[in-house]
């Protein structure tokens, strides 16, 4: 990674920058911004910043691969948990929801969550996983609550997310139902 000088050097704070649960778990859109807005300086200044504000990890919903590797070069661990297909979503709710709660079980961790931008998508599963958390127990509170975090309204698949995650009981403790049985 290139070495940066004066006010570069402090990093630039990701886009859509929030905190979910203060200074442990915080979200945006894809460090560098997504598809073909995607800058590599700035995903370096926005790496710079996470690693000056003491982010450990990054876990990433990105289908793809993407830019894992400039993560590690910048000291800063990294998960990749894709979302998946929007049918896909039970599936894979579960994984996400845990990968974020075995993560922050240790004090020490403070994530950054991402997905390709700051949308629904992301911000459904930061709902979801208020529920999974049994941070707050009914849908309308996530809803609410996880707007008010983000300043921005939770759209039609947001609240599917949220739908998903009560209806197939995804709450952290409960074995997930075996398919068949």
């Amino acid at each position: 990674m290139t070495t940066l000088r004066g006010r570069w050097a402090q990093g630039l704070e990701p886009r859509m920058f929030s905190w979910i649960i203060k200074d442990r778990l915080a979200a945006s859109e894809r460090p560098g911004g997504f598809a073909r807005n995607h800058r590599k300086i700035r995903r370096q200044e926005e790496l710079i910043w996470l690693a000056q504000n003491d982010f450990t990890r990054v876990i990433s919903l990105l289908d793809s691969p993407h830019n894992l590797h400039a993560y590690g070069e910048a000291g800063i661990a990294c998960e990749h948990v894709p979302i998946g297909r929007h049918d896909e979503l039970g599936d894979r709710l579960p994984s996400i929801y845990e990968s974020i709660a075995r993560r922050l079980d240790t004090p020490e961790e403070r994530l950054l969550v991402h997905h390709e931008e700051f949308g629904d998508r992301l911000i459904g599963v930061l709902a979801g996983y208020l529920l999974y958390a049994g941070l707050v127990d009914e849908g309308p509170h996530a809803t609410l609550l996880i707007e008010r975090l983000t300043g921005r309204e939770l759209g039609a698949v947001g609240r599917e997310i949220v739908s998903i995650t009560l209806e197939e009981r995804i709450v952290r403790g409960r074995v997930p139902r075996v398919a068949g049985a």
